[in-house]
């Protein structure tokens, strides 16, 4: 049996430009941003949630896009410009949103890639962290959509847009900007927001944790045991054991409902108290791999102006890194007479970044 790494990861999604109004007090060993980094895709969003980035005390910080980073997806910004009013300013436009691929480039300043930040494009990437764990994770930005003025959608009442979600069963994390059909994707008006082909995804890779957000009113976390029998047509309702899986935390059981007791509105408050004072949520439960998956909505934007949900801080344990002699060999010797920033960028590329079957 392969060793295990106890590895503490920060999520967090759907921040909008915004920094977080809680400082988050314990550091982790890798930060993950789960999509809508702004709001209107502008510039200086951009630069807004890459300060937030480089402020989160984590050597690794993965990001994907969301529906509102559309200057990232390429066709859906000459969509976007295509449609816009030609009385508007070209310069003005540029000056806002920048050219095709402005918003990319950000990502690839040296500044942004020496904070650990690493923007990931849909596919499987592999990682080894400084703790000595390996992390393997699947990413996606893409979420059903009807409205053509997104970014990264495709059409759930169009069979032949149907997304391909190609998670394979080593993946230890997927990453995705939408939730799962089925599991904490609930939207105010009572109805399931998530995707069945995800789930359907899921289920049948059975990764160590799903993280995502999109659905800010399901904030949440839950761990979810998965039935033995795998069916034919995965769902909610047929692949998971309800009564062997847990509601870690949500809205609802930290804040004040209807038909509260004394007692429950003041253990809510406390636990409020307590999670606010941290700057994050913490959920460090074990998951037992092929058999549960820990599902985390981690949307920051709360309903009300100005409102934030908390960050999620998670303990998972990944695979240790198992070292390969002749690859550490072959680190030494390209890194030799390497200059300091040649050398920094050398460590970067060798002990923090690997991807492998990413798409463009």
């Amino acid at each position: 049996m392969a060793s295990l790494v106890n590895t503490r990861i920060l999520i967090l999604s759907d921040t909008h430009g915004d920094a977080l109004k809680r400082t988050v007090t314990t550091s982790a060993d890798v930060a993950i941003h789960c999509g809508d980094l702004t709001e209107e895709s502008k510039l200086d969003e951009f630069a807004a949630a890459i300060q937030l980035l480089k402020s989160i005390d984590a050597p690794l910080k993965l990001v994907i896009a969301g529906n509102h980073d559309f200057t990232l997806d390429d066709q859906a910004f000459e969509r976007v410009l295509a449609e816009a009013d030609p009385s508007i300013d070209s310069d003005l436009l540029t000056k806002t949103y920048g050219k095709l691929g402005d918003a990319r480039r950000l990502f690839e300043a040296a500044d942004v890639l020496e904070a650990g930040i690493v923007y990931l494009t849909e596919g499987t990437h592999s990682f080894t962290l400084k703790n000595g764990a390996r992390l393997t994770v699947y990413a996606s930005p893409y979420t059903a959509s009807v409205s053509t003025g997104w970014g990264f959608t495709y059409n759930p009442r169009d069979p032949a847009q149907e997304h391909t979600w190609d998670i394979p069963e080593t993946v230890d994390i997927a990453i995705t900007h939408g939730p799962a059909k089925g599991v904490l994707d609930y939207t105010d008006s009572r109805t399931r927001a998530g995707s069945a082909s995800l789930f359907a995804a899921i289920a049948r890779a059975k990764p160590r944790m799903h993280c995502f957000g999109h659905i800010h009113e399901a904030w949440g976390a839950k761990k979810v045991t998965w039935r033995s029998e795998f069916s034919e047509e995965p769902s909610h309702f047929t692949d998971i054991d309800q009564d062997e899986s847990e509601l870690i935390e949500s809205l609802s059981t930290l804040r004040k409902g209807k038909f509260d007791s004394e007692d429950d509105i003041a253990r809510k408050a406390s636990k409020r108290t307590e999670y606010e004072a941290r700057g994050s949520c913490d959920a460090s439960t074990g998951i037992r791999k092929g058999e549960q998956t820990l599902f985390v909505n981690a949307a920051i934007e709360g309903a009300e102006e100005g409102d934030q949900h908390l960050p999620w801080l998670i303990d998972l344990e990944l695979p240790k890194e198992i070292k390969n002699v002749e690859s550490k060999k072959r680190r030494r010797s390209s890194s030799v007479g390497a200059g300091e920033k040649s050398s920094k960028h050398q460590r970067i590329k060798h002990d923090v970044v690997e991807d492998r079957g990413s798409k463009e």
